[in-house]
């Protein structure tokens, strides 16, 4: 009623009057709109903030890549499975290496005891069979952490492989470099456990480049190019301070001594003696040299008057003692060392060696048939 009675009022008033009526109400109606707008338009509390805001999206992991697979077999079991087997080789060597135990060889010839106990089965001083340990089962934990292991927490996919790989070259590098010694330095030397151990890094490092891709494999061609230069350099440097350290130890003077030869010669054996002079072929060898004393006990006294030996160290060894002119430019290795129709075979071979590389031929005797069946 009010509010009509005011309507009412107003319209009685004289214009100007109405109008500055008129003028006020509206203002006034602006003024409270005006208000209920500010209210509305002023923050709110904190906590009605945090309970109206949506919720922060968590950070997704990156995805794994796919594995990659060799013959249906994912390649990180294939390393760890030939990681593994590296592994036990090494772990077996390294407890000979340790105890100085004498190694099986399961290949017949002088052999993997001498590979494996000379000094290049020593690297700075750390044996060789050990570091290969240590790195056979570097292999075998992240092989098993890409498969799903986690050993070691906080490497990603990315860094494992990419691990992997530079191991494995470093690894076949060393490898390389050591088929290189044994073909060099231990001329006619079977070694089966350097050539599994070379057989086992090979393997590995073709394992890890397909799991890398091998269109992928260009980007990390310069880092490996690096790692294998690295590896060379060091083996070299190692093995060169070895070999000036042995030749360095000349404080003693050993005289040359007769080796007495208490067998007796066989037929066979005194037929291969004569066939052994008539083409040529020579023996190498040293007088304080124990293989070169079994060597000539195999042929016995008789038929090692025959055979061409050629004495290396006729005056001596030792300090100012050195080898003859012609065992020098021969390039010996090791002692005994056979010279036979331009093969050369070293360490003391069975009779039935002798006679397959040079040819020979039994001449029928029933000894000599016995020997050549066995």
């Amino acid at each position: 009623m009010a509010t009509i009675s005011a309507v009412l009022a107003i319209s009685f008033l004289p214009s100007p009057a109405r109008f500055a009526v008129a003028a006020t109400a509206s203002s006034s109606s602006r003024i409270k709109r005006a208000a209920r707008f500010r209210c509305c338009a002023e923050p709110s509390s904190p906590n009605q903030e945090t309970s109206a805001a949506p919720p922060a999206p968590q950070p997704e992991k990156p995805a794994r890549s796919p594995p990659s697979s060799l013959l249906g077999i994912p390649t990180s079991t294939w390393s760890a499975g030939v990681a593994g087997l590296g592994f036990l080789e090494t772990g077996y060597l390294t407890y000979l290496k340790l105890t100085g135990s004498e190694a099986f060889c399961p290949i017949s010839g002088a052999g993997c005891g001498d590979v494996l106990e000379s000094d290049y089965s020593v690297v700075f001083g750390i044996p060789l069979p050990l570091l290969g340990l240590v790195a056979y089962g570097l292999v075998t934990t992240l092989s098993l952490q890409e498969n799903g292991k986690d050993f070691l927490p906080g490497l990603d996919d990315l860094d494992i492989r990419l691990v992997l790989l530079l191991i494995a070259t470093s690894m076949a590098t060393a490898s390389a470099y050591f088929l290189y010694i044994l073909s060099t330095k231990f001329v006619g030397v079977s070694c089966s456990y350097c050539l599994l151990s070379a057989f086992l890094s090979f393997s590995l490092l073709f394992i890890r480049t397909k799991d890398v891709g091998f269109e992928r494999i260009q980007k990390f061609a310069g880092i490996q190019l690096a790692v294998a230069v690295i590896v060379a350099l060091a083996l070299t440097n190692s093995y060169s301070s070895a070999t000036t350290q042995l030749k360095g130890t000349d404080d003693f003077v050993l005289e040359p001594y007769e080796t007495e030869i208490t067998t007796e010669s066989s037929p066979f054996a005194i037929a291969l003696a004569r066939h052994l002079h008539s083409i040529g072929a020579k023996m190498y060898g040293a007088f304080w040299c124990s293989h070169c004393n079994e060597q000539k006990q195999m042929f016995g006294r008789e038929a090692m008057k025959i055979l061409d030996y050629v004495e290396c160290f006729p005056n001596g060894a030792g300090k100012g003692k050195k080898m003859t002119q012609e065992c020098s430019a021969a390039g010996l290795q090791g002692f005994p060392t056979w010279f036979i129709n331009g093969k050369v075979l070293s360490g003391d071979q069975e009779l039935e060696v002798l006679a397959e590389a040079s040819g020979f031929v039994a001449d029928g005797t029933e000894q000599s048939k016995e020997i050549l069946q066995d």
